[in-house]
């Protein structure tokens, strides 16, 4: 038996977190749920989109999965998802980008793994607001070390990078590699300007990729990542990344297999760990039994690999595949045309999945 805090979510979360549930329950794995609320939906009730229960319910539970939730804007946190990422520490962002046949993409045979440093960086929301007492300090301050002249009028935002962030994130990368037989790990900076913390993070790198000498290493400039991702995805295998380049390039991989629809990912700490589809709650589709649940279940994928349910994992992803492949019971993203009548709703494509489980 295990326990999972399940986190519907708003928007579309609740229709493609109750998809999921019932293609992971179909797998046969015995899972007591954890149901807790959150995000716009218990704001006038609670005061707040992220109650303190749903921290308490996946430290003490060590593993949930979770639709998406929709941030407030104007109010309350920055973003709830990081705002989580960064409370229980789950310091590593897991988003693995595989070509599923049917799909439509540019590329084929796409199978790369974007591991992200989730604590840190420009996302550790340290800034300094235009024409404020405070950011007239920092800036005399700079000055005054000459460190630079700095425009009056100008926000600032501090970059953060340690040692022991970077050296947690690769190390996480490498031991990734060698527990799935990957065969090459790939550092990505942009150590040739930003020389203290980019280029912490890159010397860090090479320190941990030295423990791992069966492991490729190898490291690339942010910016040359990016053109080579696009002429060359095949030479790459895992990318390891901080923080605010982990994001921009998990979403360009997720365009090399054919979008966010496909995209799962994973939120994993030494403590707990947190699964969740990559893109957004989607709110002009809510209750309309309309989106993709794909993403999602392929988190609840990686949420029984997680777990130990290793042949229930292959199942439920085989069985994802099968029907997306077969291009019948399918979402009008998976169809040629988005105007495609034969498209079907959210549950229905989760039980076109359940039934090719058999």
């Amino acid at each position: 038996m295990h326990t999972v805090t399940l986190i519907p979510g708003d928007g579309t979360g609740p229709e493609i977190a109750e998809a999921t549930r019932r293609c992971i329950e179909a797998t046969g794995v015995d899972i007591e749920w954890d149901v807790q609320a959150a995000g716009i939906d218990v704001m006038e009730a609670e005061g707040t989109p992220l109650p303190d229960r749903v921290l308490e319910s996946v430290r003490k539970n060590g593993v949930a999965i979770k639709g998406p939730i929709t941030t407030p804007v104007g109010s309350g946190f920055r973003s709830v998802n990081v705002y989580m990422r960064k409370t229980l520490d789950l310091y590593s962002c897991l988003r693995p980008c595989k070509s599923y046949a049917g799909v439509r993409s540019r590329y084929e045979d796409i199978d790369l793994v974007i591991v992200r440093e989730n604590t840190e960086d420009l996302y550790a929301g340290i800034e300094f607001e235009a024409g404020k007492d405070d950011t007239q300090e920092l800036i005399d301050f700079i000055a005054a070390r000459g460190k630079g002249e700095i425009d009056r009028g100008s926000a600032i935002s501090i970059k953060p990078i340690s040692a022991e962030a970077s050296r947690r994130i690769v190390r996480y990368a490498f031991e990734y590699a060698r527990a799935n037989s990957r065969r090459k790990v790939t550092a990505v900076h942009k150590a040739n300007i930003m020389k203290m913390t980019d280029g912490l993070y890159l010397e860090t790198a090479r320190e941990v990729a030295r423990e791992y000498p069966d492991v490729k290493f190898e490291d690339r400039i942010v910016d040359n990542m990016c053109m080579q991702l696009v002429q060359k995805p095949e030479l790459y295998d895992i990318l390891v990344l901080p923080n605010l380049y982990g994001d921009i390039l998990s979403d360009l991989c997720a365009g090399l297999v054919g979008g966010l629809g496909v995209a799962p990912g994973a939120n994993i700490g030494d403590e707990a760990a947190l699964f969740e589809a990559t893109h957004g709650s989607a709110p002009k589709y809510k209750g309309q039994n309309k989106v993709n649940p794909c993403a999602l279940i392929l988190s609840g994928v990686m949420m029984l690999k997680h777990i130990g349910e290793e042949a229930a994992a292959v199942r439920l992803e085989t069985a994802v595949a099968q029907v997306i492949r077969e291009g019948k019971d399918v979402t009008y993203d998976l169809k040629p045309y988005r105007d495609d009548p034969t498209a079907v709703g959210t549950s229905e494509m989760a039980g076109a999945i359940i039934k090719a489980m058999g």
